[in-house]
């Protein structure tokens, strides 16, 4: 399988460019999702990989050859659409063997390939049935298995399980990770969906109005966001922002939130966290972000042990989800979402006792919006 590498590519519809001196490099064999809002250039920029849509500027390199102006066909990529885009008249059979049989690629060759993703994705006994025979997923299996078929250098698929309902995307989800893990095979994948962003990728490219805003794996995205943008964009439920600001507290810091009706929340910075360009805004607004796994249910058992800073609050909405329940409570002048075990005993209206663990705390910028610490 080929390295990709996307050198300062750029494209304009007309007078307004959409994608914006885009850079990026993964290794063999990796796993490299795209995410994003709608509108933020991702499909534009899957499709320059496929070259379906020529860039402005800039270069692309598979596997080492700058394949910028060759065909789609010359640059040895298979995708996978959203739609399937599955022929109607032809069997599951045919549908995974025209792209071969276009090549001129040797009648033997072709069954052995059919039948061997068949098997992989589980779809042989659907082999002569048309594409109207089958469900969502064994549709989706089989746009997959047509390029699998090929084994060029890179696959790309775009949205791929926007179509499939909730219960089928999670399973599809699970075959595509296995499929990676078992071929090796260098994937670029777009999605909206930063679930699936986090569950299959080795790196995620975070993208918004045409630029890569965050390049990096699941794990520094998520804990270590560079703006208030991309941590608020992973996640579920997302990131809670907290307007606060920063006062020295002794000799170390504190971040402070007003509260309307109560003596304000004051908690207390990690020193061994504190930047250069946190104590550069000292004694002005700053955003805390916290997520809802930064709560957690004070229990008198672990007082002794337990980390992270006390504070009592109310409690407005409780959602159990089965695994774990999400809290809505009000901390300053926003109400934020808390994730407590399921046996949390509590009701709307009282009051809860819980730590806010500061040490994976995050702090923005409240102008720029960039990280500070």
């Amino acid at each position: 399988m080929a390295a990709l590498e996307i050198h300062n590519v750029c494209k304009d519809f007309g007078s307004e460019r959409v994608l914006k001196d885009v850079s990026i490099s993964i290794d063999s064999g990796e796993f490299l999702i795209l995410v994003g809002p709608s509108g933020c250039g991702k499909s534009t920029l899957m499709n320059a990989i496929a070259g379906l849509e020529p860039v402005t500027s800039g270069n692309i390199y598979i596997d080492g050859d700058d394949v910028t102006w060759r065909t789609p066909a010359d640059r040895d990529i298979a995708m996978v659409f959203q739609s399937y885009a599955l022929y109607p008249s032809m069997t599951v059979r045919q549908n995974i063997s025209f792209g071969l049989e276009m090549r001129k690629v040797p009648k033997p060759e072709r069954e052995a390939a059919v039948e061997r993703v068949a098997d992989l994705l589980q779809i042989t006994h659907l082999l002569e049935r048309k594409p109207s025979q089958l469900s969502g997923g064994q549709r989706q299996r089989v746009a997959m298995g047509r390029a699998l078929a090929r084994e060029p250098k890179v696959y790309l698929f775009d949205e791929p399980l926007s179509n499939l309902d909730a219960k089928l995307r999670v399973d599809m989800r699970t075959e595509i990770k296995k499929l990676h893990q078992r071929l090796g095979t260098t994937i670029v994948y777009v999605t909206h969906d930063q679930v699936e962003a986090m569950t299959l990728a080795d790196c995620i490219a975070v993208m918004r109005d045409g630029q890569i805003l965050q390049l990096g794996s699941p794990d520094e995205v998520y804990n270590n966001p560079v703006d208030m943008f991309v941590a608020g964009f992973m996640g579920s439920p997302s990131m809670n922002f907290i307007s606060a600001m920063l006062e020295r507290d002794g000799d170390g810091y504190a971040v402070r939130i007003a509260t309307p009706d109560e003596e304000d929340l004051c908690l207390p910075w990690p020193a061994a966290r504190v930047t250069e360009a946190m104590t550069e805004q000292l004694g002005q607004p700053v955003v805390l972000g916290l997520r809802p796994e930064h709560f957690s249910e004070e229990d008198e058992r672990l007082t002794a042990q337990a980390e992270g800073t006390l504070m009592h609050t109310s409690v407005t909405v409780v959602e159990p989800t089965g695994a774990d329940m999400l809290l809505r409570l009000p901390l300053g002048d926003q109400e934020v979402t808390a994730r407590v075990g399921p046996k949390c005993a509590v009701s709307p209206g009282e009051r809860l006792a819980l730590r806010v663990d500061m040490a994976r705390a995050i702090l923005f910028n409240a102008e720029t919006e960039k990280r500070l610490a």
